[in-house]
Order: structure tokens, then sequence, then C-alpha cells
């Protein structure tokens, strides 16, 4: 393995190889800042530019803009409060009370240190464990995957707020969002008002960029023009003890990030839903999440990280996508003549671990790149706000028409504006309700998957240890808020009671 590794950095060590690793860490940066294009897109759109390349160059280019444009969505996450990627919703949550405090640049920086961190520990389990967990990921057909649809369900919970109710019922929106498009058992379309554009659903990169982006700016319009925000230099970097209260949610994430990242389908976006979940239960800081804890914006990032990661675990060793980003990116390895499968790594090692060693070397970048920019990124907040809000309306319009080339995405990222901003003023919380959208779909497929291999009967859930165990998991995670909350209720009570 050692001597794989070495001739893996000897390949992406090259001037050639380096350079274009550059390149593809900073367009990706650069295509994850701007709404609605994220690394899919990005990757999609770039590949023609690599059939020039050698295959190695090509793929360590595309590489670069997978997660690259990871950290670039989180930049304008925190900053304006517009996630640039799907995965980086979550980090809006914190990231923008951060910014709003004066803290948009250490929001920033333990962002890059967590990516970093999840990168290094995603890459050696790539290289460790990437055969085993190929192996152990094939086991998990469709009734494991609907268990870890319920599992990541489960984190509603932790997003709901004092309401949880309320918590649920927008959740439930979110569920029934999702369910417009073609009847996933039947074939048959469904709540699409015999419109063509709604046969695939109503698109979520388009309610992502309404809900977040345009429902902010209604927002902020009706509050008043706010000052911008002028904090000093010395609030815009990240402290000691910011980098001490990150260190357990950074490796948490890291190692959450990772394992969700192995299973095709369930992607980097679950895995930074479930990474804040799981960070807000064992936080000793729970009252700071949602108003600019910064732990909430290091879990998420180092989850969302790690998952980009470790999608190359079964597009690699099985030649199964791990996401949509690796989807595109198997089609680069067709292009070129090469088929991901378990005879890859010894039939092209070159190939595969100056991959592999081109993720250091890009992490690397990104760590020197983004980590001093930083406070100049959040400088951006200084700009007057009746300059950055036709800017960033604009950007949002625009990127939403460059998803489909359609009208119709535009109006669906009006219409979700508004409703974002009503949300926004009823005090109703986002997260639920995006991720019921996310999850549905996903949820559904794998039910009537589940369905059809029992006749019609669900019964089989119980025959396959894996799937109780999950569902277990998801149970407590239910119950154990409310457990935990009694028990502490008691003893405060048993504390006031008078000694006899």
């Amino acid at each position: 393995m050692l001597d794989n590794l070495m001739l893996g950095f000897q390949t992406a060590f090259t001037p050639e190889n380096l350079l274009w690793c550059f390149v593809g860490v900073f367009v990706g940066t650069v295509i994850g800042v701007l709404p609605g294009l994220g690394s899919t897109t990005g990757v999609a759109v770039l590949l023609p530019l690599t059939l020039a390349f050698e295959p190695v160059t090509a793929l360590i280019m595309l590489a670069g803009i997978y997660y690259g444009s990871q950290y670039g969505g989180t930049i304008t996450s925190v900053l304006i409060s517009t996630p640039g990627e799907a995965s980086s919703v979550v980090t809006t949550i914190d990231g923008y009370q951060m910014a709003k405090q004066g803290r948009a640049g250490a929001a920033l920086a333990i962002a890059a240190i967590g990516s970093f961190v999840a990168a290094i520990i995603s890459l050696l389990l790539l290289i460790l464990l990437a055969p085993p967990f190929a192996q152990w990921a094939l086991q998990f057909g469709p009734p494991e995957m609907m268990a870890v649809m319920v599992l990541g369900l489960a984190t509603i919970i932790s997003f709901a707020g004092d309401n949880r109710t309320l918590g649920l019922l927008m959740a439930l929106v979110g569920l029934l969002i999702a369910c417009v498009g073609v009847d996933t058992g039947s074939g048959t379309p469904r709540y699409t008002f015999d419109s063509i554009y709604l046969l695939s659903g109503i698109p979520f990169v388009e309610v992502m960029i309404g809900l977040f982006a345009v429902g902010e700016v209604l927002n902020q319009i009706h509050q008043g023009a706010a000052k911008p925000i002028r904090a000093g230099f010395k609030e815009l970097m990240i402290t000691k003890a910011d980098i001490m209260r990150s260190r357990g949610a950074i490796l948490r994430g890291s190692f959450l990030g990772f394992a969700f990242g192995v299973l095709p389908g369930a992607g980097s976006t679950l895995a930074s839903f479930m990474a804040y979940g799981i960070e807000k239960n064992v936080s000793k800081n729970k009252a700071e999440f949602g108003k600019g804890a910064i732990e909430g914006v290091a879990a998420p990032e180092a989850a969302n990280n790690a998952a980009a990661n470790a999608n190359f675990v079964p597009t690699l060793t099985l030649g199964i996508p791990g996401g949509a980003t690796t989807a595109v990116l198997l089609g680069a390895f067709l292009m070129n003549g090469i088929r991901p499968g378990p005879l890859l790594f010894d039939e092209q090692p070159e190939l595969v671990w100056g991959l592999i060693a081109s993720f250091f070397i890009g992490n690397v970048i990104l760590l020197l790149l983004n980590l001093p920019l930083a406070p100049v990124f959040a400088q951006i907040l200084r700009v007057p706000y009746g300059y950055m809000f036709p800017l960033i309306l604009l950007t949002s319009f625009v990127g939403a028409y460059s998803v489909t080339n359609s009208m119709f995405s535009v109006w669906v990222v009006l219409v979700f504006g508004i409703i974002g901003y009503f949300m926004k003023r009823l005090d109703l919380p986002m997260a639920p309700l995006v991720l019921g959208l996310v999850l549905g779909p996903l949820f559904e497929k794998a039910l009537v998957q589940t369905s059809a291999m029992g006749d019609g009967s669900l019964a089989l859930i119980f025959e396959r240890p894996i799937v109780m165990v999950v569902l277990g998991l998801a149970l407590m995670q239910v119950v154990a808020p409310a457990i935990f909350s009694r028990l502490l209720r008691g003893r405060r009570a048993a504390a006031k009671e008078p000694v006899a």
C-alpha cells in the first residue's frame, strides 16, 4: 500500500498534474459560490474540455472541481444565506448567524479547517478500508436504504426547535412537495396538474435558492435597510477557543460523513444534516445552535467533505457511483477507456493512486487558498445592502435559469422566495422542510423496492439485522431527548427538595 501511495504522489506531483489540480480546485470554488450550478453541473459542463488530457490529468482536474465546489458553497451560505450546494444548506443555520454577529471570518475559517481535517481522515480511511467498506456497502439493499432514510428523517427532531409539532408539520410539507412528479411505483403522473414541467418533480435546487436567497432578501427589505456589518479584524479571525470547541464536532462529522458517503445514493447532503443533528444533541452548547454556534458550522462541513471523498469508494472499487457527481465522473472514466471495478487497483495502479494522492494535494491547496482569504471574503459584508440585494437576486435567477435553461425554474425560485419570506416572518423552521424534500424521493424509492421484494409486504425488514439496528438508532434519536429531559427535570426536582 505504501509503495502504491508513493507511486501515486510521484504521478500527482508532476508539474502538469499540479497545475490542473489547482485549476480544478479554484474553478470548483467559483462554481460552488454560484447558486444553482453545483459540482455535478460544473463537472458535466467542463468534462468535454478534458478529452485532450491524459486520463489521470483529466480525472485529477474533475475531482478538484468536485471537492472545490463543496467549500465554494459554504462561502455564500455564511455570507448571504444562499447555499451554493445542496449539502451547504445546513451551514446557513449557524454560519449566517455568525456572519450577522461579525464572525463571518471565523465561520469560513473553521469550515476550511474542518473540511481539510475531514479530507485527511476520509482519505486515510479510503486508502485503508476501501475494499472492505465496498463489500459492506453491497449489503445495503432497498430495505437497508429505507432504514437509513428513516434514520435521516428522525433527525427532524434536532431541527424542529422548541416547537417539535411545528417542525414535524414543516417536514410533512417537504414530503408532500417531494410527492409531485411521476409515481415511483406505477409510473403515473401525480399532482402535476397536466404540466410537463412538473413531471420530474419540483426541482430541489430552485426551491433551495428561493427559500434561502430570495426569501432572505425579501425579509431584509421588509425590515428596512440595515447597516452593513463592520466587524474589526480581531472578530474576523478564528480564535484558539473556536478551534478547541470545534475539535469534537470535526472528528464526529468526519467519521459520520465517511460512513454515509460510502453508501450509494446517501450522499453528502444527508451526511451534513445527520452531523448537525447529532452535534446538537451531544454538544454542551445546545442553546447556541441556530444562533451562531461554531460547532453548527464545523460538523456539517466536515461531514460534507468526508462524504464527498467517500463517494469514490464504491465508484473506484465497484464501478457504482456514490452520488450524482461521481456518476458524471464515472462517465469520465468510461470516456477515457477505463472501467472502474475490483480489478482497477491492480490493472492501473498509477491512475488510481495518482487520483487518490491528488485529493491530499487538492485539499492542501484549498486550505492554503481559503484560510488566509476568509477575512477577505468576510469584507463583502461591509458592502451596503442596497448594492448587495440586486446582485443576490440577479445571481439567484440566472443560476436557476442555467440549471434547465427554462423560465419555469425562475418562476419556481420566485414562488418559493415568497414562501420563504412568509416562513421567516412567521418564524417557521426551514430545515425540516428541506430535509423532507431531500429525503422524500429517496425514501419513496426504497419503500417501493422493499415492498416489491416482499411481494407487497414489509415484513422482510424483521429478517435483516442491519435494518433493525438502523431503525433502532432512529427510534433512539426520537425518544432519547425526551427521556433525558425527563430525567434531568427529575434530578433538579430532587435537588430542590429540603433534606429532612
